[in-house]
């Protein structure tokens, strides 16, 4: 059955409250032919209204974050991981800061805010900002491991006096003397002091204020109210009244601002450079761009900006970006005026007020702590997945599943002429000598002047796409189509690339081949080769291959043959891309493990190969699809020589050996393992996990190879000073004990 076509791009930039809810809603109830793309700084997301407990210990890191990568797999969206740094109103792009640009149809921002320190002389240097969250748990740890290596008092500023300052201060304060405690110090040692200009708390009812001046005044909090911070320098701040206060540790919790880049962008802003938007929270001036969380401003209905609000905005902007989407009238949304503000006093006591109503208590803390946990659980307890494609459905407002069923095959299957010249033009390759006849000038083959002297070695990988980011997908697979050049001890040319996609429409068909030859020609040409030709054609799924030409004097070629006894074993790289793609497939792989893959996967071989080479190595392979035992074992036949492995000593990437202890491993790994696990002697160690290592398949994976045992330290020390850092000797090659080769696990 074909898929169906991609008729309108759905692109969400940031990871916000509101978002999170519209790429759930959207993975419930699917559009067909929408692809849904969420560009993100920050793949794992805080719940601001947990953050002031993180800071107190009463929350863990993952309690109180989403991982959007398991979430947006549900939604078959594309997670993008990068940081946008405008837009292009007309031509409906979103300009990112390490990548092509991200074509929309429609177009939703929900960034929160930043903070506007520099605002105030010296800020921006001396203090801690609370905002963006999404950075706020890494700088906190910062502070504590300040406060754990101090020596005696420390004095804690906090600048800002809303609820927000006050959480922060108290849950600071809560924490920190509960460590000092630990650590067998006075928590007296600790003083705390926060500066507002306004009044404290000035946005919430008279009775909230009392309550909080009375419990910060018992739990020895200073408040200067009525002077804002005029300067800040190195420990000190100085007051619009002349006053100075010293600190050894500042934070700013004022009311932070707008991204600086939306001035660029062409949209209305508000007073305070936020997106204006209108009651059904799309843009005043351009309509397809929506905004959601601390970064809108409505002028209809203006609310203050708390959580509360991005909350709750998210199931009205999914119901509106669905409806713009297919052409429906959008549905206006009326926020509340009034809401339960729940504001936490640091250990779990907090303050409840609505309107004119007041309370405090640890029932309300309690309270606080289950609508959290509720919300949370939302998104972050999701069913197991399987890796498939989702069902169709009848509802089809855009008539996709109906548009072009039946394809042709053969030639006809060819991507457009007018697509492809398009993409060819945009890709811009750069001239180099050594071919006659390339794209440049294309002609019905390309034509190469060989390097004189030296032999040609030859290789072609490809494979389907595994990440839903073409352009990513494309670094990756040429990184891995010039393994084979380096394990030979060669460099790469020349390479041409195979590029199938979908069908649909040519404008979606024209980004999907650019953003994917775009990739590949960045990573081809840093390894001084140049792309001097292709073919592109539809198939049902993204797949792209290359195959890849090099040179390589005689004198240096390197083969799987020529190990030698008492060589060890070095591998480049960490194992372990296979199960974290397939727990990736499964959503059971969190975001910060995707991503070290991915990263991993984008490291060239070219300087470890030089590096081996030069150190002497005896023979060497590229570890891929097959495993490392399968690869391992394959030398070891080619050179006569058995291997001992210490499992021990193998780098796997971070998750890898967790999702193998879940049961998890890729489909291609039993087959790995039946392969290579015949030649396994000593039986199975007490580490089943580290033992499947040996049969994951591995992505762009490391160099395998010999090298003297003399040379073997220094050629770790030099791998890692050019960026191999889990580059390790994995074990040594000894005779031959039998007929067959076999491999010891120590």
């Amino acid at each position: 059955m074909q898929p169906t076509p991609v008729l309108k791009d759905l692109v969400l930039v940031g990871g916000g409250h509101a978002h999170v809810h519209v790429i759930s809603a959207f993975a419930m109830r699917p559009v067909p032919g929408v692809r849904l793309t969420v560009v993100t700084r920050d793949v794992v997301t805080p719940y601001s209204g947990m953050l002031p407990g993180l800071i107190s210990g009463h929350y863990t890191y993952d309690q109180c974050h989403i991982d959007l990568a398991p979430l947006a797999r549900r939604a078959n969206a594309r997670l993008y991981h990068d940081r946008v740094t405008a837009l292009d109103l007309d031509r409906k792009l979103v300009i990112c800061e390490g990548r092509p640009p991200v074509p929309y149809d429609v177009l939703s921002i929900d960034i929160g805010s930043t903070p506007r320190a520099n605002e105030v002389p010296g800020a921006s240097e001396w203090t801690t900002p609370v905002k963006p969250i999404d950075g706020l748990y890494g700088r906190w740890q910062a502070i504590v491991e300040r406060a754990r290596k101090a020596d005696g008092p420390r004095r804690f500023l906090t600048v800002g006096g809303g609820a927000a300052g006050v959480e922060v201060t108290l849950a600071m304060r809560h924490r920190l003397r509960a460590i000092l405690a630990e650590d067998g110090r006075d928590p007296d040692a600790l003083s705390f002091t926060l500066v507002t200009r306004d009044a404290l708390l000035g946005t919430h009812n008279a009775a909230v204020r009392a309550k909080f001046a009375r419990i910060l005044s018992e739990r020895g909090v200073t408040v200067r109210t009525g002077s804002g911070v005029a300067e800040v320098r190195e420990g000190e701040v100085r007051l619009s009244d002349g006053t100075a206060i010293a600190f050894d540790e500042a934070l700013w919790v004022t009311q932070a601002g707008a991204a600086p880049w939306l001035r660029e962008t062409g949209l209305a802003l508000d007073d305070n450079g936020f997106i204006a938007v209108d009651e059904t929270l799309q843009s005043i001036s351009t309509p397809g761009v929506f905004a959601a969380g601390d970064i809108a401003g409505n002028m209809v209905h203006p609310r203050p900006k708390a959580g509360v609000f991005a909350v709750r905005q998210g199931p009205p902007l999914a119901d509106n970006l669905r409806r713009a989407l297919i052409g429906e009238p959008l549905k206006a949304f009326r926020p509340q005026r009034d809401f339960l503000s729940l504001i936490s006093a640091g250990d779990r006591y907090a303050v409840a007020s609505r309107g004119g109503f007041c309370s405090e208590g640890a029932w309300v803390w309690r309270l606080k702590d289950r609508i959290d946990r509720r919300w949370m659980e939302r998104y972050q307890i999701l069913p197991d997945m399987q890796p498939m494609a989702p069902p169709a459905t009848a509802h089809d407002p855009l008539g996709a599943q109906a548009q072009d069923v039946m394809r042709c095959g053969g030639c006809g299957a060819k991507v457009g002429p007018a697509v492809l010249a398009r993409v060819l033009e945009r890709l811009t390759p750069k001239p180099r000598d050594g071919s006659a006849v390339g794209l440049a000038e294309p002609d019905d083959a390309a034509v190469i002047e060989p390097r004189p002297g030296q032999l040609q070695v030859q290789s072609v990988d490809m494979f389907r796409a595994f990440i839903a980011d073409p352009y990513l997908f494309g670094r990756i697979a040429a990184n891995h189509a010039l393994g084979d050049i380096y394990a030979m001890g060669g460099e790469p040319d020349t390479a041409m690339a195979i590029a199938l996609v979908p069908h649909g429409p040519d404008a979606k068909v024209e980004d999907e081949v650019f953003q994917m030859l775009k990739g590949g020609l960045e990573v081809i040409e840093a390894a001084g080769a140049r792309l001097v030709g292709g073919h592109t054609g539809e198939a049902l799924e993204a797949t792209l291959g290359f195959s890849v030409t090099g040179s390589v004097p005689a004198n240096r070629l390197l083969r799987k043959s020529g190990l030698q006894p008492g060589d060890a074993l070095i591998l480049t790289k960490a194992l372990g891309t296979g199960v974290v793609l397939a727990g990736d497939m499964r959503g059971r792989t969190r975001s910060p493990w995707l991503d070290a893959a991915l990263a991993a996967m984008q490291v060239s071989q070219r300087q470890a190969a030089r590096c081996l080479i030069e150190h002497e190595a005896s023979a060497m392979t590229d570890v891929t699809g097959f495993g490392l035992a399968a690869h391992l074992l394959e030398m070891l036949r080619a050179s006569g020589m058995d291997g001992a492995l210490e499992l021990a000593h193998l780098p796997h990437l971070p998750g890898a050996v967790e999702l193998l202890a879940q049961g998890i491993e890729s489909t291609l790994a039993p087959s790995n393992a039946g392969s290579a696990g015949a030649s396994l002697a000593n039986g199975h160690p007490h580490d089943p996990s580290r033992l499947r290592l040996l049969y994951d398949p591995q992505t762009a994976g490391g160099l395998l190879a010999g090298v003297p045992a003399g040379q073997a330290p220094s050629c770790i020390d030099a791998l890692v000073r050019l960026g191999y850092g889990d580059a390790a000797i994995i074990g040594h090659v000894v005779a031959m004990s039998a007929g067959a080769p076999s491999l010891r696990l120590a």
